[in-house]
């Protein structure tokens, strides 16, 4: 599973034994992994193999669902984010998520960026107004709406509603961004938009990245990590992973063989 050769790269989260469970039945099985700052790492492996669970476990989002019990370590900044004493609301600052669906809140598109600076107390008006234009010119959305800022946000189109979902993350200035299916519901040209602005978004964040699309992954990733039945069967670099993988069943998922 573990087929890293002599590539030093400075890893920022490292996942131990992890075992994830919705009621009696587990859905994440031992999974092992490390995940490398500055660079994009893409989750693949049919529907139902626990992608999505694995992502929302890396903020504890997964907390909401009352059942959803964990064993194991997510370890962020020297510290397991499972511990009893972390604080949720600065863990999900710092390790944002973009859902598949984007889900802007009923307010307007400066309100949606600013939201989250108001709950971690930046009362400075001037100082907000900053932060949701350099928002919004990171998730390349600002020369699209900075003349209509007070616009209700779900008049935005699908794609530039995920772009703000993305802008709203950034604002609080995180150092993962984790994003499910960012591209799934959005057509051709703004999925396109989505991967550039991943791709670029990857100098300054560490981003990973849920997706069913093997060719998005083989596009845009550093990293791959196929996931199967809840277990994680391999990981390491994309180019490795899709050129010679090592288990069957990787090859197998590769080539179409499973869907």
């Amino acid at each position: 599973m573990f087929n890293l050769t002599a590539i030093r790269e400075q890893t920022i989260l490292n996942i131990r034994d992890f075992d994830g469970w919705y009621g009696q039945k587990q859905i994440l099985k031992n999974i092992n992994m490390d995940i490398y700052k500055n660079k994009i790492s893409a989750i693949i492996g049919p529907s139902g193999c626990g992608k999505t669970t694995l992502l929302r476990s890396i903020n504890r989002i997964n907390d909401e669902i009352s059942d959803y019990k964990t064993s194991g370590e997510i370890i962020f900044e020297g510290k397991n984010i499972y511990d009893k004493d972390v604080d949720l609301t600065l863990l999900r600052k710092k390790i944002g998520m973009v859902f598949q669906k984007p889900v802007p809140f009923p307010m307007s598109i400066y309100d949606n960026v600013a939201f989250g600076l108001k709950i971690h107390g930046i009362k400075d008006k001037r100082k907000r107004d900053e932060i949701v234009k350099l928002a919004l010119k990171r998730a390349a959305l600002w020369d699209e709406v900075k003349d209509e800022l007070d616009k209700p946000a779900r008049e935005l189109s699908g794609g530039q509603q995920q772009r703000l979902c993305i802008a709203r993350a950034l604002a609080v200035d995180p150092e993962i961004l984790l994003l499910d299916e960012p591209t799934s519901a959005l057509d051709p040209i703004a999925t396109q938009k989505i991967e550039n602005l991943i791709e670029h978004l990857s100098e300054e964040y560490t981003i990973i990245i849920v997706t069913h699309n093997l060719a998005q992954a083989t596009r845009i990733s550093d990293y791959m990590y196929f996931m199967y039945q809840g277990e994680l069967i391999e990981w390491g670099p994309t180019r490795i992973m899709v050129r010679s993988p090592k288990k069957q069943l990787t090859e197998d998922y590769l080539n179409g063989k499973i869907s």
